[in-house]
């Protein structure tokens, strides 16, 4: 997952509206069209774009490919990419990777 791929996927306003959505359920590409004035092949490829960024998980079930919200992905990502920025968030990044460790403070 990079985070250049994370960007692009999230400078579609579409695909940020589709992330909303699949933050609230598991959805296919024809129940996202309908909440869409798109075609069922502009959000499959909007999907792609999600999917190969990380930030959902597609899975078949029967005949249909269900999408939901990778949220763990989108969340370090993110916060990841604000600890780079922060000026402070080297102690953070510090306690952070020794919490991961399993050191943890007294």
């Amino acid at each position: 997952m990079s985070i250049d791929k994370v960007f692009e996927a999230l400078a579609s306003s579409p695909r940020r509206q589709i992330l909303a959505y699949l933050s609230e359920a598991e959805l296919s590409t024809s129940q996202l069209a309908e909440r869409f004035a798109m075609s069922t092949p502009a959000i499959s490829r909007h999907l792609s774009v999600l999917e190969n960024a990380g930030l959902v998980i597609s899975e078949r079930q029967g005949s249909f490919v269900m999408y939901r919200l990778n949220a763990d992905n989108l969340v370090t990502s993110l916060t990841g990419f604000a600890f780079e920025l922060c000026p402070v968030a080297g102690p953070l990044k510090k306690e952070s990777r020794a919490l991961a460790k399993g050191k943890q403070k007294p």
